[in-house]
């Protein structure tokens, strides 16, 4: 289909070197920002997802899911994030290359499923990936045999609703012929879901789909620390408290109207914002999906924050929720000028 909408979706697993551990505290966390920002300067251009699988495997500490409308965006931002500090400690023990398109194969339409040429990541805690390539006798079956086969493999998969998956074509395009990324909540489920479709037909035709990656999602700032080392937090922790409790977190120079910025109140992550010459300041952290806010949206007229992954919003002001899918209002802060410093408490 020519005219069909195709993103590039690529699933870039990076590892840490062990001597990045051995560094400098100041200079680990000074690493963790740079890298941080590189990769917030594309905002707008791609999507991204960050997940951490440190405790998961053992060959590979971060995932970042990342889907363009075209290769040379992904390209700009790997080099943008391998000319950091930190980049000079990362290795890439795998990486998945595919594109969305819609199936050949023909399957009753479900309410409320999405399109499977967008990617659009759920709200789910886990992400499950593989490579995943086929028999070639697969090819030499009939049409007809393979959408028989494929609609028993698609029954079992709709038996396990909380499940979602992601399937983009990589034919040509990377060694793989797919990459299959699930998500989910459960990973007791999902193991469930994979032992039942090893009994369906489709599964006899497979020729791999290893390894498998069980990712852990969490905002770009969670997953840095999760690697150990010292965060922009503990950099900060020694900032001095003023008499009324404040802690100077910023200069007004960083922050023009218009702008945010992450910063630190002792070791919980602080969403900065300045609308219009008046300094916000709410938890860095969705209460729905775990996004970092201060990468979010301000609609100035209404000072709502939008969340950047599931367009929840919340009143700057008093951290309520009012649109989208968060429930639970987010924590605010106390926020002060004293010349030209911006201090939070």
């Amino acid at each position: 289909m020519a005219n069909e909408r195709r993103q590039c979706v690529r699933y870039l697993f990076l590892r840490l070197q062990p001597e990045w551990r051995r560094l400098d505290p100041m200079e680990q966390a000074r690493h963790k920002e740079e890298f941080g920002l590189a990769v917030k300067g594309f905002h707008g251009r791609l999507l991204l997802r960050s997940y951490s699988l440190v405790g998961t495997r053992g060959d590979c500490d971060l995932l970042l899911w990342l889907v363009a409308e075209n290769l040379e965006t992904l390209q700009a931002l790997e080099t943008a994030i391998f000319s950091t500090g930190l980049g000079g400690y990362l290795e890439t023990p795998y990486s998945y290359l595919g594109m969305t398109k819609r199936s050949e194969y023909d399957f009753p339409e479900v309410s409320g499923e999405p399109d499977r040429t967008v990617i659009t990541p759920s709200d789910a805690r886990y992400l499950f990936v593989y490579p995943f390539v086929k028999k070639r006798e697969w090819y030499g079956l009939s049409f007809e045999a393979r959408q028989e086969a494929m609609n028993d493999h698609v029954r079992i998969g709709r038996s396990y609703p909380s499940i979602r998956i992601n399937t983009t074509y990589s034919f040509g395009l990377d060694d793989q012929e797919f990459v299959v990324a699930f998500e989910g909540s459960d990973p007791g489920e999902f193991l469930d879901l994979v032992m039942e479709l090893r009994g369906s037909p489709a599964s006899a035709y497979t020729e791999r789909d290893v390894p498998v990656f069980t990712c852990v999602q969490m905002s770009l700032w969670d997953a840095l620390d999760s690697l150990g080392g010292a965060s922009v937090a503990r950099r900060d922790a020694l900032v001095p408290v003023d008499a009324e409790g404040y802690t100077p977190v910023a200069e007004k120079t960083e922050l023009p109207p218009g702008a945010a910025k992450r910063v630190y109140l002792g070791s919980e992550a602080v969403a900065l914002f300045n609308v219009g010459g008046t300094y916000y300041a709410v938890s860095d952290r969705c209460t729905h999906g775990r996004a970092s806010l201060s990468e979010g949206r301000v609609d100035t007229k209404s000072c709502v924050l939008h969340c950047p992954w599931h367009d929840g919003r919340f009143e700057l002001a008093t951290g309520r929720p009012v649109g989208g899918p968060p429930t639970v209002p987010i924590r605010t802060f106390d926020v002060k000028t004293n010349g030209e410093r911006i201090l939070v408490r």
